[in-house]
């Protein structure tokens, strides 16, 4: 009899064949959710091994994308709500987010790839050490343009949208305009300037890995129109095939963008 490990194999090229004859997204959204839960089913006594963990997917994740020549990718770190989790709790996962920023302006495989990182979010909230990990990642790649990886960190949906429109609400306001005239300056193409992601197309996939339905907040407005995926696996577990399924399911579907 075949082993798993072959048949897993031969699966995952089934499917490789099978989406490389489809039209692809051009850029994925992933919701990377499951990490603590995924570490108290391994008895791990620290939770943050499953953030560990994760945040070694990503990369594997990454060269998976970008055999399928995708290469915009916004992933969802942390929400403003999860800013509110236990002080311990958060300084660990704040600790491990810094680490791997500063880890990032010097990755080979980030310049080798030339990835452009970029944070969005309310960075503000953020400690200043943080803040600083993330400005030197963004400025390591900034000359980059061939891939693209954004990072919602210290990020809320709502709150992108209510900033988009203070912002544009200010900009008119600086050039002279009455509240009259800026309100009626106030239409969907105006707020999309004004976004985090307003220099990418929005995604066309979304995936959420650890079996929940829903988006928390993520790119509210940016997935108007985007097809979704909800995968069971927990992210540290994510595999290959889970991604080539959820891409698969996207070019299985006919888009309709509201019509």
């Amino acid at each position: 009899m075949l082993g798993l490990g072959l048949l897993y194999r031969l699966y995952e090229r089934r499917l490789l064949r099978e989406v490389r004859g489809g039209v692809m997204p051009r850029h994925i959204g992933l919701i990377l959710d499951g990490n603590r839960r995924y570490a108290r089913e391994l008895g791990f006594s620290d939770l943050l091994e499953g953030h560990r963990r994760g945040a070694d997917r990503l990369e594997r994740v990454l060269d998976w994308l970008e055999e399928l020549e995708i290469r915009i990718i916004t992933i969802y770190v942390l929400s403003t709500e999860n800013l509110s989790r236990p002080p311990e709790e958060l300084q660990a996962l704040l600790g491990l987010i810094e680490a791997r920023m500063r880890s990032v302006a010097t990755d080979p495989k980030i310049h080798a790839k030339g990835v452009r990182v970029r944070a969005v979010g309310q960075l503000d909230l953020l400690p200043r050490s943080v803040q600083d990990a993330i400005r030197a990642a963004e400025e390591a790649t900034a000359a980059y343009g061939s891939f693209f990886l954004n990072i919602a960190v210290g990020y809320g949906g709502r709150q992108e949208i209510a900033h988009a429109v203070q912002a544009l609400l200010l900009d008119r306001s600086r050039r002279g305009m009455s509240l009259e005239g800026a309100a009626a300056d106030v239409t969907p193409e105006a707020i999309g300037k004004y976004l985090y992601t307003y220099d990418l197309p929005d995604p066309d996939l979304i995936i959420r890995t650890s079996g929940e339905f829903r988006l928390s907040g993520f790119l509210l407005w940016q997935s108007a129109y985007s097809e979704f995926y909800f995968c069971d696996a927990y992210w540290p577990a994510f595999r290959k095939i889970d991604l080539l399924r959820a891409v698969r399911a996207y070019q299985q579907r006919k888009r309709r963008f509201g019509t």
